[in-house]
C-alpha cells in the first residue's frame, strides 16, 4: 500500500482518483497545500499540473504524476520543464490511473 496526496482542486476529478486508488488499495489524503506534507511521509503524489504550481512539487515528493486539461498544453509544458516524473492529459489518467501509479511507484511503496 502507497501513501499517495493528491493535490486536485477539481473535487469531481479528486474524488474519482481517489476512489481509483483506494480501491487499488493505496492510503490516499487529499490536499491543497503541498507543503502541509512531507516527503518522507508520501510515496506517490497526483497534482494537476494546470491549477498546482507543478514548482512546488517536482524534487520535493517523488514520483509526481501531473495531470493536465488536453486544452492547456501550456500547463504540460510548465510540468516537463519543473521536473514533474510524469504528465498525462485527464483523459488518459481517467483510463490509466491504476497502471500509472504502479509504474511509477516502482518498488518504492510504504508499507505502513
Amino acid at each position: 500500500m502507497a501513501r499517495v496526496l493528491v493535490l486536485v482542486p477539481d473535487l469531481m476529478l479528486a474524488s474519482r482518483v481517489e476512489a481509483t486508488l483506494a480501491g487499488a488499495g493505496h492510503r490516499v489524503t487529499l490536499g491543497a497545500d503541498p507543503s502541509a506534507r512531507s516527503a518522507d511521509e508520501v510515496d506517490l503524489v497526483v497534482a494537476d499540473v494546470g491549477e498546482v504550481d507543478p514548482w512546488s512539487v517536482a524534487g520535493k515528493y517523488a514520483p509526481v504524476l501531473g495531470v493536465y486539461r488536453h486544452t492547456d498544453p501550456a500547463a504540460r509544458a510548465r510540468a516537463e520543464a519543473a521536473g514533474v516524473d510524469l504528465v498525462v492529459p485527464r483523459l488518459r489518467l481517467a483510463r490509466e490511473l491504476p497502471e500509472l501509479a504502479a509504474r511509477l511507484l516502482g518498488g518504492r511503496v510504504s508499507e505502513a
